[in-house]
């Protein structure tokens, strides 16, 4: 697969019809990103798909108009009510389960599991256990669910399986690869785009040029989309 580098709109034109309550991730930059990864994939009706933190459960509906069978897991009630209530709108199947990564996959396995974990470096100390934060709030390196994503992603594939993952180019692209490849799957860039600072980034701006992450100049965040697949 190519890599492409573009700045897109906020969401493809062409989506789902999708309800997005206060307190839930609407689909953004990130989400269009990897819906365009998601239909490169080939997938049939007896492809498995699991949606790792679905929140709108946009990916998920997605992948079930494709025609796979579809599981999505969120830590948030609202967001697993809401991935229901969308999938009853566009008259698709979705199993829709409340949980967190490490239960999401028992006694399970799929061929391909999607993810927009939330990637932004943030300063609080600890992860946000309420509110709309969870959806975006990724840690002080912004990798405390990014590395979980990887580490689950590999116990919940076939052989042969595939892992797609959307994340911010502040979080590092390069430990994403390098941990998914220690994990023994092979891992590849196959999407980039850079979109302009949103309101969250607007508002930690001061802490990021702190970090070094970004200086007074930058106005636009870098976006990856990586491709790992199971041997």
């Amino acid at each position: 697969m190519t890599t492409r580098s573009r700045i897109r709109p906020a969401f493809e034109a062409e989506g789902p019809r999708l309800v997005t309550p206060p307190g839930v991730y609407a689909p953004q930059y990130d989400t269009d990103l990897l819906t365009r990864a998601l239909r490169s994939e080939p997938i049939s009706g007896q492809t498995d798909v699991l949606d790792l933190g679905t929140g709108s459960g946009a990916l998920a509906v997605i992948a079930a108009q494709m025609g796979a069978r579809v599981t999505a897991v969120d830590i948030s009630w609202r967001a697993v009510w809401t991935a229901r209530l969308n999938a009853c709108l566009n008259r698709v199947a979705i199993t829709v389960r409340h949980g967190d990564l490490s239960t999401a996959c028992e006694g399970n396995a799929f061929d391909l599991v999607v993810s927009n974990p939330p990637y932004v470096p943030a300063p609080a100390a600890q992860l946000p256990v309420r509110g709309v934060a969870r959806a975006w709030d990724g840690g002080m390196d912004g990798r405390s669910l990014v590395n979980r994503v990887c580490d689950s992603a590999r116990r919940a594939l076939r052989p042969g399986g595939r892992l797609l993952m959307v994340h911010s180019e502040l979080c590092g692209s390069a430990e994403s690869i390098d941990r998914l490849t220690d994990l023994g799957m092979t891992a590849v860039v196959i999407d980039k785009a850079q979109v302009p600072f949103g309101p969250v980034l607007q508002e930690c701006r001061a802490w990021l040029c702190a970090q070094g992450l970004v200086d007074e100049e930058t106005s636009a965040e870098g976006l990856v989309v990586i491709r790992a697949e199971q041997p």
